[in-house]
């Protein structure tokens, strides 16, 4: 049975999708089993007869768990995976209407931005061959001194248009083109109008609803005469290609079909992270104060995971399937204090295990982007040669959970904080450093931040 044209392109299996988030992420499988799922169940619904598609709803998903067990990064790994739109949001910067703060439906208008400069970037690369070719064409013109003048109309039309300028001839155009495939001019600046984006007294807007007004405005006002400038630019020959090419490009794509395109992805691909939603639930015991906002938020948030239509400047978007990926740490209040209306939208919840001396270890060891590959790779753009043993990897991940447990438990971001307070000498003078071979062990570990340690008045300040 063949596909529709759906924008969520994984055929990955749920056993797959689990493997590629291990890459990056390390324990908490019963979440990465939770969103596999829910993954796989948007390419099932794609095979389901037209009539029972529509009717088959995401299963929305709350994360329950400490800060620095990877809750955000699931999803945003997860959304990198499916190709698909993606926006994080906090809850506790919405309110309700009457409070200072944003509406809640702003969140599917970023996410709807994001669709839209996903599917940009996808469609500007489809042309980006046959861009770089007019860009080059447009460029030798230039460096010829023959170049046609701006083609812009002058401010409200009354200048006649500049005479056109006589054009090369094929051997001319083509030892130029050799040269700049050479690299021989890359030294070699030049001038060139650019678009002028925006209309300067629209960028200050702010405050609630201020941006969307502030957007729609210069897009009516972009295409009035007078309004549509470019500007003298003076660039390197590469820099200006570059800046050519994404102008070409920008002339090839079809914007409606980007827009229309968008929306879909939007609507039936769309992850939205809401995160700190403990931070709007209500407390037990009589309602009061700020409870009485806490929960105003959380009846402004329900209609948008039930499902509705949000009118957006690129046309109206339906929320009813795109997945909705709840997260807090529930340390005050439980996930049955949010009101039963938004706890019935999302009926699977996932706990993640706060992490161990054995999971940091791993943390530091095995993903792709683990910090100790980060910081290796970052001072041997300095020639340093960074090693770590086995022990002082043990030391790290063991003082971690050490300053974890006397204080605040911030998970794997702990992990940031000690290692650069293991390194800061050695990224202080690298730069100065005679020996290049740096061996970071145990007792190098224990030696710098033994104190630290010790002192718990100052882990708590330090760490």
């Amino acid at each position: 049975m063949a596909l529709p044209d759906e924008p969520t392109r994984t055929t990955f299996t749920p056993r797959e999708i689990v493997g590629e988030l291990d890459r990056y992420i390390v324990g908490q499988t019963a979440a990465k089993r939770s969103v596999a799922i829910a993954l796989r169940n948007r390419w099932r619904r794609q095979l389901v007869s037209e009539d029972l598609r529509e009717e088959i709803y995401p299963k929305n998903i709350i994360m329950i768990g400490p800060t620095g067990v990877g809750k955000t990064e699931i999803a945003r790994r997860l959304a990198k995976l499916s190709q698909a739109p993606f926006v994080k949001v906090e809850a506790s910067k919405f309110t309700e209407v009457g409070y200072v703060g944003r509406d809640v439906e702003s969140m599917i208008r970023d996410l709807v931005e994001a669709a839209i400069s996903l599917v940009r970037e996808e469609e500007t690369e489809k042309v980006r061959a046959r861009a770089a070719s007019m860009a080059e064409d447009r460029l030798v013109e230039i460096l010829s001194g023959n170049a046609p003048p701006s083609a812009r109309q002058p401010p409200f039309g009354f200048t006649p248009p500049p005479p056109s300028a006589p054009r090369l001839s094929d051997s001319e155009r083509e030892k130029l083109r050799s040269q700049l495939r050479a690299g021989t001019l890359d030294d070699q600046y030049i001038e060139i109008d650019v678009s002028e984006t925006g209309v300067t007294f629209l960028r200050n807007f702010s405050g609630q609803g201020m941006e969307e007004i502030g957007v729609n405005l210069q897009d009516l006002f972009k295409n009035m005469p007078g309004f549509n400038k470019t500007r003298k630019r003076k660039a390197k020959v590469p820099e200006a290609l570059k800046l050519l090419t994404d102008e070409e490009s920008a002339k090839l794509v079809d914007v409606d079909r980007i827009n229309r395109d968008a929306l879909r992805r939007a609507e039936t691909a769309g992850i939205v992270f809401i995160d700190e939603i403990d931070k709007i639930a209500s407390r037990e015991g009589p309602r009061a104060g700020p409870d009485v906002s806490r929960e105003g938020v959380q009846r402004d948030i329900l209609p948008i995971v039930e499902g509705s239509t949000v009118n957006t400047k690129y046309g109206s978007v339906k929320t009813d399937h795109m997945l909705f990926i709840a997260a807090g740490a529930f340390h005050v209040s439980k996930p049955s204090d949010l009101i039963p209306e938004l706890q019935g939208r999302f009926p699977i919840r996932v706990e993640l295990e706060p992490l161990t001396g054995a999971d940091l270890v791993r943390i530091l060891r095995e993903p792709r982007n683990s910090l100790i590959r980060q910081y290796t790779a970052l001072l041997a753009t300095e020639g340093i040669n960074l090693q770590f043993t086995e022990d002082a990897i043990q030391e790290i991940a063991a003082t971690a959970e050490l300053v974890n447990e006397r204080t605040q438990n911030i998970g794997a971001r702990r992990l940031h904080t000690i290692l650069e307070r293991l390194l800061d000498d050695v990224s202080f003078s690298a730069s100065e450093m005679a020996n290049k071979a740096v061996r970071i062990d145990g007792p190098y570990v224990r030696e710098r931040l033994s104190e630290i340690v010790k002192d718990e008045d100052l882990s708590r300040y330090i760490l």
